[in-house]
């Protein structure tokens, strides 16, 4: 059962008799579908519907909502939090120093300390991911880059390593598959826009897993096919990787037979087992 904390995290912290349905009108995440030991994928997006924080968010006590975002945009996050505050009635804070743990391949439910630890419903059932705040979570026998594997595995990709905010559209990092964008819930940032690339298709920019006989080059590789670019490498551990691939464009590099390389390193590509997506079916479709 391996055990690591999260360094690079910050616990933003929403209270009050206002706060879900504060949240639940700005973020993308439909909180009418989280649970109570759950923690789940999202997003605060720019009007034109562009990734402009990310988060996990879960409940916290009665009435209150815990937001786990990078700790280098927790502060901005903030800020942009309480410009969307106006007569609500909510106390955003930030927890200061709260530990954030993860834990994965543990045998049952029932070692979860008087279920303390939270379900990450980002990745597939079968990985048994979990999340956990606080003190009680200061020991552990995993590496952050156990972690980085783990999620290169699975097809989870997250800001600052696999994509830069405020270039991103939800449905490239699979919000709409992991539960990252309410697509039947009301009214929020952006959603216009995610609604439009949902109904009609438009996706083109998707996470694929990537593979190589050698270690992959560094995040932020061009994935190249016929001397065009077709995508930019994230995370890697050793010859596994992620990348958010223009899939219109992969599928014409498959069909033509081309080589597809980072770096000059060959690398093969394929949809995370789970994912639902699919190639599309007329390639020159356009641009997401």
């Amino acid at each position: 059962m391996p055990t690591t904390q999260l360094s690079d995290r910050a616990v933003i912290l929403i209270d009050g008799p206002d706060a879900e349905h504060f949240l639940q009108n700005i973020l993308t995440t439909d909180l009418d579908a989280l649970g109570a030991q759950e923690a789940k994928p999202g997003a605060l997006l720019t009007p034109q519907g562009k990734i402009l924080f990310d988060f996990v968010i879960s409940r916290n006590g009665a009435t209150g909502f815990r937001l786990d975002s990078r700790a280098e945009i927790g502060d901005d996050f903030i800020r942009r939090l309480a410009m969307y505050r106006l007569r609500a009635k909510v106390e955003i804070s930030k927890a200061e120093q709260q530990l954030v743990a993860a834990r994965w391949d543990f045998d049952s439910v029932a070692s979860r300390p008087e279920s303390i630890w939270l379900t990450d419903s980002r990745f597939p059932a079968g990985a048994k991911v979990e999340r956990g705040y606080g003190e009680a979570f200061a020991a552990t026998d995993a590496t952050e880059a156990d972690w980085t594997a783990l999620r290169v595995a699975h097809g989870i990709v997250e800001s600052g390593s696999d994509y830069a905010l405020s270039d991103a559209f939800p449905h490239d990092v699979l919000f709409d598959e992991i539960g990252g964008v309410g697509l039947r819930k009301g009214c929020y940032v952006g959603q216009e826009v995610v609604s439009r690339m949902q109904h009609r298709g438009t996706a083109r920019r998707r996470v694929m897993l990537v593979s190589a006989g050698t270690d992959l080059p560094p995040g932020g590789t061009d994935v190249r096919a016929n001397d065009r670019s077709i995508g930019t490498l994230g995370s890697a551990a050793g010859g596994n990787g992620l990348a958010i691939m223009r899939i219109d464009r992969v599928k014409d590099a498959l069909a033509a037979g081309h080589a597809i390389t980072a770096d000059g390193v060959p690398v093969t590509l394929s949809i995370p087992p789970w994912a639902r997506y699919t190639f599309p079916v007329d390639a020159a479709a356009g641009d997401a």
